[in-house]
């Protein structure tokens, strides 16, 4: 008692911070008490009735001075029987102000009225979080009572209930578990019962009302169940109990919190199978489930596979340990496999890992087998494979698993634990060649196998490792070998019914290595029938030919095939083709009638300008030209033609001396029968002959093409109905067959492998094997199927839209209703033409290789057409090909005419329009590719697009720009521009937006001349027909201008002829507009520059000092020209290019800041011209009076050679061996005023030799620069010159008048006797040089004597006659020259003559 008494003592004390009470009723003699800082536990012992009484004491004491003990949280009594009076006292204690939040019975004994007031107080409690019964026979009363009050009072915070050593019974479970349901504070429920049937209704409700409570029941042997809601784990575990396990497996269907669900070990039959098929389906969390020794069979399988196809969460299924078979495992595996090259993915695609396997599975039969196979081949989601403990599957069977995992790119982890089948050197060889062409396997766990157990799995663990090790990485396709390529195409070009058909298969059947018997007469039944077939679609042969791999492409007659040249045409350099250009000696089959010369020239004409417009060449083979092979067929019909072939003989031979520089024309012509095989032979030959020459001449290839091309026929015969090969089944081809392209460790350079192989299907491209699609990832491997289905289709789009409802205004049409024209297209039973190798024969197959969407894609890559909105799916698309022609009366500017808006307009022409032209396809695709480029642009301001046939009208930053194509066949492009912004501007926008955007569609042969058109013209609209006299190259008015002087560069006009239509009524009359408002700021600049740039080279051939130019703006343009002469010197290096570039960016900004205006720098410009001229008039000064000892000028100095070409004349710009018809002519050397003589005869010199060249080749080199100077920048007109340089200019721009329209790009250019002594830097250089100087000029005029001789000019007389000179003495420094008679009668007074 004395324990007791010290024990109550400390509970009345309010000194002790005590947090945890525990009271036990023992069987020892005496009570106790044990205390700590935070804890007392008091033993009150039963032997003893006094003691017995101090229960109560405590439980009063506490409830009177709960107020001194604010830190107790816990109480625990054990052994304690309960009557109303403690109860009622425990009650006081928890209710008001109570700290308890923890209660513990252990083995205690309640009455029903004692549980129903202790459960009344817990569940009006807002304190008590925890509370435990342990072995206190609570039983289903107890808990039904617990749970109505946790679940009636909301004010209840429990969070944690054990119950252990009980039995809650049925009553209890489910009153428990609609607690559950309406409470929320819950976070922990322990059951530990002796039964299971309380587990069910507890758990399920738990998962199916989603709560976040950690649930451990115990239930015997039979089940128990832990839920860990942190990690969303469920482990069920025990013997059967099937309704429970249903009960709690359809709990999961709509479940959110259980993540794992592990059943290992517990037995589960067909019904539960059946409900978890619906968790798989509806589930959207579940990522692993266990069901590993669960016994089940096929039927239950057959159930979860069915769930796996509507699954989208599911990551792991172990199912090994169970009893199904093959029958059960092909139906597993069947979600997880695909079935057909049509469809795209498995019906399951996020299950990462699968188990299966046990010592009572047998998958060896009944389809087991190939399920494996095909899972291997076809799922692109597993990464981690595990068979266990399989005793059915043989080696051979491992065999084929592992030749299936060649080709798999995902699987990175495959455990074949325990299989008893892994035995032999058959199957290690076949792992070993696996993991030679599959690096992404990283583990493969062969443990308790025989072949581990005879130590043969080392070679495998071992090439494992090396597959995980670093590569050492290897330039871009370096070091490996080439080769000449080894296939070759023929391309047959010509018009239509020229027998191009009839033709191909006698070529095809002459160059073929098989000749049947009477292939003669089966061949005169075959080809009228393909004839009628297939007349106006291209048509592909392929035959080999000793090795090398022959096709035979046949180009409709059509121009539409003709469109997208660089998918057909060669280009980059590989010229692995050549053309065989097929026209007949009639128009058609059954015309009687031959010919014309002029028609056979018009088709060749039209034929070779195409190939000149298609093909590409590179820069490293500019010698290199497309070879074309002209054949001429119905030889039958050349009796009939009076004349011969010696017309047509001379038309081919004109053509090919025109086109020698585009094209190789082979100089023979073959003339064939196409019907008769020995007419054909001969031609069959060439082919042959040519094949292999053209192959030789052609760029070496990396050999890894060739054979890439050989498993490409390899790949294409067996997968005869797949036209087209996608990029991850090529990559496959490369892996499997290419170790140069093969990926040999999974840390090798990834992207840098797929750049090797696309660059090798880039080049097999370029051979013409194939159409590579790198953006959309594919390739078409049956380039005929190509062209005729879906090219044709879409370039023929207008033909298919006839009715009304399906045409939309303006082009457009549904994306919608283009997917239901292609899918009819290919739905129909259109039989494609697969030429075998073999036997040139052909196997029909019908193909849907591809989607209408990816042919959509395909129209769009190639710019055939456009989204109104991408990216949506119900968008319009806008086809080219089916826009309608515009109203040409029509045509009008969409803005209201003002005098502030500036017409401006351009003409692009091919510079050679007799030999190149637009293809069909150019416009429609610059329509498209014009609206994408300022789609993709940030400046769209005001934005507006609109096509018509031959027309697109932008709207864009206030400028209305129209574009049109013309010409027949196209071969120029008008850029027409409206509006208020100033031609500057506008022309900006020309060469940012819509030049390159032309420039880029064309082919490279294809070089433009841009012309100004009228503003008028623009202005009005005025057509095409009525313009082409209305615009005036570019080029040529800035020549204009350079040879202008300063004064008059500003104000210069161009006249403009009138207009008139056919009926000789004026349109538009002749009328002057000034170059200022025909060119914009920056050409005018650009013209400025240059003569900025003559000035300063004049300077420097004049050896003039800085100093002769005053200080003041030119005289800074002069040396900042200096300066950027001596700048334009870059170092090779990357430091030396940046500084190149900033000396660029400086010199514009110097010449941006320095002219604001343009007149402000004309006016500098004339500056400097006048300091330069009057520097260069000395110069001629003292040339022309040099050394006036030299035999008293017995013959003129100044001279120049003019070269006739046809009617027309050309001034010499430099002398070369070998010129002919050269003439002579001087200059007249009056002082001041030298100029041209009219009606001047002249000597002819036949031909320049060597001796001339040696003689006056430094004249020429010298004096013939400073005169090109002097006409560039209008020395002519500066006062005190005279009039040797204007009548020379005048010279020339009549020369350049004379020669084609506005004159080509022809150079003026003079030599004169003692240029020497004026070039060789003045008087003020050293005597050495004027030595040098005074020998030129004696052996140049010694050259001069020796040749007037030769000419039988040997006295004044005879150079009076020739020359139209007389030779004079002026009065008043005595020096002689010869001047002309109009000077000599002016200048009497000056100059006296002298003796002839």
């Amino acid at each position: 008692m004395r324990e007791l008494s010290l024990c109550l003592q400390i509970i009345r004390s309010s000194n002790e911070n005590l947090q945890s009470i525990s009271l036990y009723n023992s069987s020892f003699h005496t009570s106790s008490f044990e205390k700590t800082d935070l804890s007392l536990r008091i033993n009150i012992s039963t032997d003893c009735a006094a003691d017995t009484q101090f229960f109560s004491l405590f439980i009063h004491e506490l409830a009177l001075n709960k107020d001194k003990h604010t830190d107790l949280t816990s109480l625990l009594f054990h052994g304690i029987e309960w009557d109303p009076e403690k109860m009622s006292i425990l009650c006081t204690l928890l209710q008001g102000k109570s700290s308890i939040k923890q209660l513990e019975f252990q083995k205690n004994i309640f009455e029903s009225r004692c549980l129903s007031e202790l459960s009344g107080e817990i569940g009006r409690s807002s304190l008590i979080k925890a509370i435990a019964f342990s072995d206190c026979k609570i039983g289903s009363t107890g808990t039904v009572l617990l749970a109505s009050s946790l679940s009636k009072n909301s004010n209840s915070q429990v969070e944690e209930l054990q119950i252990w050593e009980d039995s809650i019974g049925s009553k209890g479970a489910e009153e428990l578990a609609a607690m559950i349901e309406v409470n929320h504070s819950l976070r922990l429920l322990t059951i530990l019962d002796k039964n299971s049937i309380a587990a069910a209704p507890l758990i399920s409700t738990v998962l199916a009302r989603n709560r976040s409570l950690e649930v451990h029941i115990w239930g015997g042997d039979k089940l128990s169940i832990k839920f860990i809601p942190e990690s969303g784990t469920l482990r069920i575990s025990g013997k059967n109990n099937s309704s429970s396990l249903q009960r709690i497996v359809c709990s999961l269907g709509w479940n959110t919190t259980v993540v794992t669900l592990d059943m290992t070990g517990v037995h589960l039959r067909s019904r539960w199978a059946r409900d978890f098929r619906v968790v798989l389906e509806c589930n959207k969390t579940l990522k692993d489930v266990n069901l590993s020794r669960t016994s089940l069979r096929n039927r239950s399988v057959v159930y979860i596979a069915a769930g796996l196809f509507k699954n989208s969460c599911l990551e792991k299924l172990k199912l090994d340990g169970n009893r199904f078979g093959g029958v059960g495992l092909e139906h597993l595996l069947c979600p997880l496999s695909r079935f057909s090259p049509l469809q795209h993915e498995t019906a399951n695609t996020t299950l990462q890992i699968l188990a299966f396997g046990g010592e009572k599975s047998n998958f060896a039969k009944n389809g087991g087998v190939l399920a494996i196979l095909r899972l291997l081949e076809t799922n692109q989601t597993l990464v981690h494979l595990i068979i266990n403990q399989d005793k059915s599957l043989r080696p051979n069977d491992f065999v084929r698993i592992f030749r299936s995992l060649e080709r798999n790119t995902t699987l990175q982890r495959l455990s074949l634990r325990s299989c008893r089948g892994l035995q032999g050197e058959v199957v290690l060889q076949a792992i070993m060649d696996t993991l030679i062409v599959n690096p992404w396997i990283e583990e493969i766990d062969l443990s308790d196998t025989p072949l581990q157990e005879s130590g043969k799995a080392a070679p495998v663990y071992e090439k494992l490792g090396l597959n995980s090790s670093p590569v050492q990485e290897s330039e871009l396709l370096a070091n490996l070998p080439l080769a000449m390529p080894t296939c070759c195409r023929i391309l047959v070009c010509g018009q239509q019914h020229a027998g191009k058909n009839t033709l191909c298969s006698s070529i095809y059947y002459s160059m073929s290595a098989t000749n049947f018997p009477y292939m003669d007469q089966l061949r005169s039944l075959i080809d009228p029938i393909k004839q009628i077939a297939k007349t106006s679609e291209m048509k592909i042969t392929k035959l080999q030919d000793n090795g090398t791999k022959v096709s035979i492409w046949n180009l409709s007659g059509k121009i539409e095939n003709l469109a997208l040249y660089n998918l057909l045409f060669p280009q980059h350099g590989n010229q692995n083709t050549f053309f065989l250009l097929v026209s007949s000696f009639t128009r058609s089959p059954t015309d009687k009638y031959p010919k014309s010369s002029e028609e056979i020239e018009e088709e060749l004409l039209h034929w070779l300008k195409s190939i000149c417009s298609n093909s590409k060449r590179s820069d490293q083979t500019q010698s290199i030209l497309p070879h074309v092979v002209i054949v001429l067929t119905r030889t039958d019909m050349i009796s009939q033609q009076p004349e011969g072939l010696q017309p047509i003989a001379s038309v081919i031979q004109n053509l090919r001396e025109e086109f020698k520089s585009y094209i190789e024309i082979y100089p023979t012509v073959f003339t064939v029968d196409a019907r008769s095989s020995a007419s054909v032979s001969r031609l069959a030959r060439h082919l042959r002959k040519t094949t292999k020459t053209v192959l030789e001449r052609n760029p070496l290839i990396y050999q890894v093409c060739n054979d890439l091309v050989n498993l490409l026929y390899e790949w294409r015969s067996r997968n005869s109905n797949k036209p087209v090969m996608k990029w991850n089944e090529y990559c496959e081809l490369c892996q499997m067959k290419i170790p140069a392209l093969r990926i040999r460790s999974r840390l090798d350079n990834m992207e840098k492998v797929n750049n090797q192989r696309k660059e090798v299907a880039k080049s097999i491209r370029h051979l013409g094997e194939i159409i590579f699609f790198e953006d959309l990832g594919f390739l078409v491997l049956d380039c005929e199927w190509f062209f005729s289905d879906v090219l044709d289709q879409i370039m023929n789009l207008a033909s298919k839209l006839n009715s009304a409802e399906r045409r939309l205004r303006d082009g457009f049409i549904s994306r919608k209703e283009m997917e239901n024209i292609i899918t009819e297209r290919l739905q129909r039973p259109n039989q494609i033409t697969i030429s075998t190798l073999e036997l040139g024969g052909s196997s029909k197959v019908v193909s849907h290789c591809l989607e209408a969407n990816d042919l959509i894609n395909v129209m769009l890559k190639l710019e055939l057409g456009y989204e109104k909105e991408p990216g949506d799916p119900m968008t319009l698309l806008l086809v080219p090909a089916i826009l309608e022609q515009g109203a040409a009366d029509n045509q009008s500017w969409d803005m209201m005419p003002s005098s502030e808006c500036v017409y401006v307009g351009r003409h692009l022409e091919c510079e050679e329009a007799r030999h190149v032209c637009f293809t069909s396809d150019f416009f429609p695709r610059l329509q498209v590719h014009l609206h994408n480029k300022i789609m993709r642009s940030a400046n769209q301001q005001g934005l507006a697009y609109r096509l018509e046939k031959n027309l697109i009208y932008v709207i864009i930053n206030g400028i209305h720009v129209r574009v049109e194509v013309g010409g027949q066949p196209h071969h120029y492009v008008d850029i027409l521009a409206c509006s208020s912004k100033n031609i500057t501007e506008i022309i900006r926008l020309f060469h940012q937006l819509i030049v390159p955007s032309i420039q880029g569609l064309c082919s490279p042969n294809i070089s433009f001349s841009e012309n100004i058109i009228r503003p008028d013209c623009v202005r009005c609209l005025i057509p095409h027909r009525f313009r082409k006299t209305q615009h005036v190259p570019l080029k040529y008015i800035k020549d204009i201008l350079q040879s202008l002087p300063a004064d008059g560069m500003y104000d210069y006009q161009h006249t403009w002829t009138s207009v008139e239509d056919h009926n000789r009524v004026h349109i538009l009359n002749s009328v002057s507009d000034y170059t200022r408002d025909l060119l914009s700021d920056d050409e005018f600049r650009d013209v400025l520059q240059v003569r900025y740039n003559d000035l300063h080279h004049l300077a420097v051939e004049l050896a003039t000092p800085m100093t002769l130019l005053e200080n003041g703006e030119s005289s800074d343009l002069v040396a900042t020209d200096a300066a950027n002469s001596t700048q334009e010197m870059v170092e090779p290096s990357i430091s030396g290019i940046a500084k190149g570039v900033e000396t660029v960016l400086q010199r514009l900004k110097l010449i941006e800041q320095e002219i604001k205006d343009l007149k402000q720098e004309i006016q500098g410009l004339r500056f400097y011209e006048h300091r330069l001229l009057i520097e260069l008039h000395r110069k001629v000064d003292y040339v022309v009076n040099y050394n006036t000892q030299l035999e008293e000028r017995k013959v003129p100095h100044m001279f120049y050679f003019v070269q006739l070409y046809s009617s027309n004349r050309r001034l010499v710009t430099r002398l070369l061996p070998g010129m002919t018809t050269l003439r002579l002519h001087m200059l007249c050397e009056f002082r001041k005023e030298m100029h041209v003589v009219e009606d001047q005869v002249g000597c002819e010199l036949i031909q320049v030799d060597n001796n001339a060249i040696r003689c006056l080749l430094p004249y020429m080199n010298r004096f013939m620069k400073l005169l090109t100077f002097a006409l560039k920048i209008g020395a002519h007109f500066i006062g005190g010159m005279g009039h040797m340089i204007p009548d020379l200019s005048k010279e020339v721009v009549r020369l350049l008048d004379s020669s084609l329209m506005y004159g080509t790009a022809t150079a003026a250019t003079a030599g004169a006797l003692g240029a020497a002594a004026m070039l060789g830097r003045g008087s003020n250089r050293s005597g050495g040089n004027s030595s040098g100087i005074e020998h030129d000029v004696r052996t140049a005029r010694q050259w001069i004597i020796d040749f007037l001789k030769g000419q039988g000019v040997t006295s004044g007389i005879q150079i009076a006659e020739r020359f139209g000179l007389w030779r004079v003495r002026y009065c008043d420094d005595g020096h002689v020259a010869w001047v002309c008679r109009r000077h000599l009668n002016m200048r009497r007074n000056e100059v006296i003559e002298m003796p002839l």
